[in-house]
Parts: C-alpha cells; structure tokens; sequence
C-alpha cells in the first residue's frame, strides 16, 4: 500500500519541524546543564533566549525558502544565526555542551545562499569552524566531527530543499498533463464535430445556392435540390447525435485502451485489460460511457497514483469495474463545478438500457466505479424530455 503523499504545505511543514527537532538535540542539552546544574538565572535566561531566537528564525528562513520566497536579506539572517551560535559557546563556556551550536548555521548555507555563493561560505566554514572550535578548548574528537559536520550539513540541507522542489515541480508537472489530456479530448472531440458539420453545411450552402439558380428557371430542379438538402440536414443531424452519444465505431476494447494512455500520461499507473471479443455489441457503447467517465473523475476529481480496469462478463451481465487510490486526497471542486453531475447522468444512461451501476469510496482510501449491461439486447427504453 502506497503512503498518502500531503500537499506541498504540509510536507514544508514537516520538513521545518524535523529540522527543529535535530537542532534541538544539538542545542538544548546545555540549555538542560544551565538549568540543572549551573542555576544561573542570568545565564539560564541568556541561554533561552538565544536557543529561541535561532529555532525562530532558522524554521521562519528555511520555510520561505521551501516555499520559493528567497530574497537577498535572507543573508542577514543567516549572518545572524551565525553570529548567535558562534557567540554563546564564547561566553556560555564550550566545554558544557555549546561547543555544539557551532554546527547550526550550515544547515542554511546552501538553502538561503545562491549555489556559488554557499560553495565559497561552506568550503571557508569548514576551515574555520574546527580552528574555532580548538581555541574554545574542544576536545579533538570535537573537532574532528565538526571537521565532517560542516560540509555534510550544508549538502543534506541543499539536498532536502532541492529534493521538495523537485516532488512540487512533479506534482505541478502531473496535474498539467491531467489538463492536458482533459484539453486533447476536447479537440478530437471538436475535431469530429467539425469534419462532420464542416462538411454537410458546406454541401447543404451548395445545393441551396444551386435551388436559386433555377428557382425560376426548372421548378423541378429546386423541389430535387430542397429534397436533397432536407436529406443531408437529417443525416447531419444524426451524424451530431452519434458523435455526442459515441456511438461512431464505440468500442469497449478501444475506449479502455485510450482511457490507459491517457491516464499513463498523466502519472498514473494504468493498464488497458483483455475485453473478450464476443461481448454483445450493445454493451459497448454504454460501458464505453462509464469508461470515459471514470477518466475524467480520475484525471480532474482524484489525486490517484493508479486505477484499476477490470471487465468480467458470465452468463446474465457484462461487468465493467474501475476502481483508483484517489478517495482519500480528492481536490476540492473547481469554483461552479457541478460535482457528481457526470455520475448522476451516467446512472440514468445505465438504467435506460436495463444496467446496474455504482460509484463511491470503497471505504480503504479506494474510490469504486462498477457498472453492469445485461447479455440480452435490452428492450427500446423512451427518452427523457429534451433529450436529443
């Protein structure tokens, strides 16, 4: 079972608190010796307020930078933690535990600072941390760790934000290609619309300039010519209903298939199942609909990782189930979405030709969508008023 991947906010958010928890490790067991031990409150307090200042500042540059607001005064504040963390085991004493603090800053180095930039700074902190480190009387295994620690932190702390960017740009890049996909099938779907339109209205603009011709000339000429165009208006008119419908060539095999790729080139694991070729014609065309739109709920509705397409038929239904991990991250509806209303509709569709249909969270974090036709050829079901 794959984990739920939180928004980009959140996983910022539990990259801030961990790095919070790591500098704590580093700075709050002399803050405990201060408090324990020396019960100094001058310096109890000195050393609060300094621990403090650096938690605050360092999860306040390390969000804004994970969230892309680097600005160059973020300089400053790192020159300022710096300062802080390189201060306390002067004064505090480095043999107590604030030998530690020396190690914080770098962390940010290549976070806050631009590449070439933070190269310089941690190539010239690690030389400098260890020999400051010696001359507050560390002791060499101090030193030694430190020595490792400067150019470790700052790589782990570039790598972490680098690594967040890297998964937002691939979020973004996946629900462009979700628009994408959305976008492609509206122009084929236009596309057909005006070969088939585009067509039949330029040869009706034809046969109606020719009726004016002879409009005076051979009456009978006309009255062929307005029975001919009459012919091709109805043509073009079931033309329309059998692109809109689908029912031009509707296969099943065929719209899985394409309901995979698209899908596949969306980011989400997909494979098109065996559809048995001795399916009854007609269920191709209703099962055809609940595949479409499942693709669309999955692509604009869900934030799956994969969808499920299985086909099963026995002696009384063919069944059509296609189930997705997206139930449990579904994004909120764009503003004047009608939500549920493609389902709605496909539930009629299904119960105009005598089939079951279902779709709703499975209750495991799985979104379901299963409809069945009947093997027999359903009986003529009238339309609903106002359908086309």
């Amino acid at each position: 079972m794959q984990p739920r991947i939180p928004r980009p906010t959140g996983i910022a958010a539990i990259i801030v608190a961990m790095t919070l928890v790591t500098l704590a490790g580093l700075l709050l067991p002399a803050v405990w010796y201060e408090v324990l031990d020396r019960r100094d409150p001058g310096r109890i307090v000195l050393g609060l307020v300094c621990v403090a200042a650096v938690f605050t500042l360092y999860g306040r540059l390390l969000w804004l930078n994970l969230m892309r607001r680097t600005v160059p005064a973020h300089g400053i504040g790192l020159a300022a933690i710096a300062a802080v963390c390189w201060t306390l085991p002067a004064l505090m004493g480095a043999q107590v535990g604030w030998g530690s603090a020396l190690v914080v800053p770098v962390g940010l180095i290549a976070v806050v600072l631009p590449l070439r930039a933070a190269v310089l700074v941690t190539a010239a902190a690690t030389v400098l941390t260890p020999a400051y480190g010696l001359v507050l009387g560390l002791p060499v295994l101090n030193v030694l760790y430190q020595l490792v620690g400067v150019p470790v932190g700052a790589f782990s702390g570039y790598v972490t934000v680098w690594l967040f960017h890297v998964v937002q740009e691939l979020r973004e890049a996946r629900a462009e290609l979700a628009r994408s996909a959305v976008g492609e099938e509206r122009l084929r779907f236009a596309r057909d619309l005006h070969d088939v339109l585009g067509h039949s209205l330029q040869a009706v603009a034809l046969r109606a300039e020719v009726a004016e011709r002879f409009v005076e000339r051979d009456r009978e000429r006309v009255r062929g010519e307005l029975v001919e165009i009459q012919r091709m208006a109805r043509d073009s008119v079931r033309d329309v209903r059998e692109i809109v419908r689908g029912y031009r060539a509707t296969s099943l095999r065929s719209e899985l298939q394409g309901m995979s790729a698209v899908l596949r080139a969306a980011g989400i694991r997909c494979d098109a199942p065996e559809v048995s070729p001795d399916l009854p014609a007609h269920a191709h065309e209703p099962l055809g609909w609940a595949a479409r739109e499942a693709a669309t709920n999955v692509l604009r509705h869900s934030g799956a990782t994969w969808c499920l397409i299985t086909v099963r038929s026995d002696d009384a239904h063919v069944r059509l189930e296609i189930s997705n991990d997206g139930a449990g991250r579904r994004p909120a509806p764009a503003a004047g979405a009608a939500a549920g209303a493609g389902l709605a509709g496909l539930a009629e569709r299904m119960a105009a030709v005598g089939g079951e249909f279902t779709a709703g969270p499975a209750g495991d974090g799985t979104f379901r969508l299963a409809a069945a036709v009947p093997r027999a050829v359903p009986r003529a079901v009238p339309r609903a008023k106002g359908e086309a």
